[in-house]
């Protein structure tokens, strides 16, 4: 939960530094970056939107992009949102820790902690949000996964393997 508040605060922090910096951009101009989700038959509402992060102040292009070794955090925006009727599902992401806002700083109604499955490799992934009975879908990607190991032989910093 400690993540949550931190990301929250980010967020908000990051929404704030935007609308300084940017003027008064809003959804209506365009500049929100989230896919609205085709097929919605809101009736003039907002379109239901679902998204994989969320940009920070500090980090830009997050959004539908899994964080490897960060927290990351499935979004909705999903009028009418209540526990049990509004899940996530992905065939690669596993979620837990529900929260239904409003939140700061993220047009949001429901989220939920993202772990990635074991074994996953890097590509392109499905993200769904079942709203008021409808999936709502959006891609996400994964990247490679890091070297975990240094090479045997390989030289390291401060080891005097570099030293002429």
């Amino acid at each position: 939960m400690r993540t949550r508040a931190v990301f929250t605060v980010t967020a908000a922090m990051a929404a704030a530094a935007l609308a300084v910096t940017a003027g008064a951009a809003t959804a209506d101009s365009g500049s929100d970056t989230r896919a609205a989700v085709p097929g919605d038959t809101s009736g003039g509402q907002a379109p239901v939107t679902v998204q994989l992060n969320q940009d920070t102040a500090a980090l830009h292009g997050m959004v539908d992009h899994f964080q490897r070794a960060d927290a990351n955090v499935a979004l909705a925006d999903c009028p009418g949102a209540t526990p049990g009727s509004t899940t996530f599902s992905s065939p690669v992401l596993r979620f837990s820790g529900y929260d239904f806002g409003p939140f700061v700083g993220v047009k949001a109604t429901v989220s939920a902690d993202a772990e990635l499955l074991s074994g996953t490799a890097a590509g392109s992934y499905p993200l769904t949000v079942t709203c008021g009975g409808k999936p709502y879908t959006t891609t996400f990607s994964v990247p490679a996964a890091q070297v975990s190991q240094v090479p045997s032989g390989a030289a390291k910093a401060g080891d005097g393997s570099l030293a002429e």
